[in-house]
């Protein structure tokens, strides 16, 4: 609401010089005006003093129109300056809400329910192993998939389209991806291996979602249409490098709904 007055008075101070038109086309800037009976009384911003002139000079019309429009012009400056601020102080009290520790917190209500940060491994024919935040690409041409041990998560949410927020370790891509199918395990991403090059190309379910910065390194994501009931998770992870961070949750079907 300061902005708001300091534009306020800012344009208070500017517009405070209004133009007095006269019917030939031109026009005395003025403080204010009044009109009595054949005369029109106004204070020259010029000359500083009380001066008249006949009503009949003045075109009354146009001047009154110029002003309404300048204070309308004034009102909607006002109303945008006090919404913009209304909008940054309600994103400062969503920030703060947020622990400051990086990771993935589901909005639970009025509360917020961190996502413990689920241990994936990345399977190949021949091995398996836990993947760290910070593990180097393969160097065995071939495939790959980073899996989540269980077929069901226990992180489950109570709405088909359930809002997180997350912060993040580091400049990386993020958002929510559905996980695949498997016996035993849930699939996070399918990795192949380019032979020589070693480049690694990842795949994912990713899912719709959209993305709000409340904070510094910190975002509000939720999908853009409603979960297909299923295991999904929260996502972090820099393209081609093999070192994606996955927070797992499940939405079930609700007994008698569709």
């Amino acid at each position: 609401m300061r902005r708001a007055l300091l534009i306020l008075c800012a344009w208070a101070a500017l517009g405070a010089n209004l133009r007095l038109y006269l019917k030939d086309g031109t026009y005395h800037l003025v403080r204010e005006y009044q009109v009595v009976e054949d005369r029109v009384r106004y204070y020259s911003a010029e000359r500083s003093d009380w001066e008249e002139i006949p009503l009949s000079l003045v075109d009354l019309k146009r001047t009154e129109a110029e002003h309404a429009q300048r204070q309308e012009t004034l009102r909607k400056e006002a109303e945008e300056m006090a919404a913009e601020e209304k909008f940054e102080r309600e994103q400062r009290r969503e920030a703060d809400r947020v622990p400051p520790e990086t990771g993935v917190y589901l909005v639970a209500g009025d509360q917020l329910r961190p996502l413990k940060q689920a241990e994936s491994k990345v399977v190949t024919s021949k091995s398996r192993s836990v993947l760290k935040v910070l593990t180097p690409l393969p160097v065995v041409a071939g495939k790959a998939t980073v899996e989540l041990d269980g077929e069901r998560s226990a992180n489950l949410v109570g709405s088909d389209r359930p809002e997180f927020y997350i912060r993040l370790a580091a400049d990386e891509r993020f958002g929510i991806i559905r996980l695949g199918a498997k016996k035993g395990v849930r699939v996070v991403q399918k990795w192949t291996i380019i032979p020589i090059t070693k480049e690694l190309i990842e795949e994912q379910q990713d899912v719709e979602v959209f993305r709000q910065q409340v904070g510094e390194d910190l975002y509000k994501i939720w999908p853009v249409q409603p979960l297909e009931p299923g295991e999904y998770a929260v996502v972090e992870y820099t393209l081609a490098k093999g070192n994606v961070q996955v927070w797992d949750f499940a939405w079930r079907a609700q007994p008698g709904k569709d």
